[in-house]
């Protein structure tokens, strides 16, 4: 039997998002809501129009990056988080919005907008997980998890 190297590729994935800090999850996450919405706004042509073949291809990855706000906006602690958490809610529902409306309009300009933020968020995780106040956490095996990928 012959090894599988998709299936290898996944499980290293897979050990490794188990113990990446709780820093470096925020920024994977992150990183997936990035890509997707990088690929959703390269399928749109000219004035807010989508090909025909890529209807199918442009929902999925907006559906994943809307996974991917619900995941770390259902990670946020509103008790301990303080005015931090409750500014990120804010923009996690804000982006939320948006995204259902671009996925409707296939508005380019306010999907832009989105990831603009999004970057700028990321980058901020990026400098935070880097820091030397950031710890490493063992997920346990059980936790439901979201993919970033496809």
């Amino acid at each position: 039997m012959g090894y599988n190297t998709r299936s290898g590729y996944n499980a290293y994935r897979e050990i490794g998002v188990r113990t990446a800090s709780q820093g470096s999850l925020v920024v994977m996450l992150y990183d997936g809501a990035v890509s997707h919405l990088e690929e959703a706004i390269a399928l749109v042509e000219g004035e807010n129009r989508l090909a025909p073949g890529h209807i199918e291809a442009f929902g999925k990855h907006l559906q994943k990056v809307t996974d991917i706000i619900s995941e770390l906006e259902a990670s946020l602690d509103l008790e301990r988080g303080g005015e931090i958490a409750e500014n990120l809610m804010a923009l996690y529902i804000f982006f939320t919005k948006q995204l259902t409306a671009g996925t409707i309009s296939h508005d380019k300009k306010q999907l832009q907008d989105v990831l603009g933020m999004l970057t700028e968020l990321q980058e901020s995780w990026v400098t935070a997980a880097n820091s030397t106040a950031n710890t490493q956490v063992e997920m346990p095996a059980d936790r439901p998890t979201i993919s970033v990928t496809g």
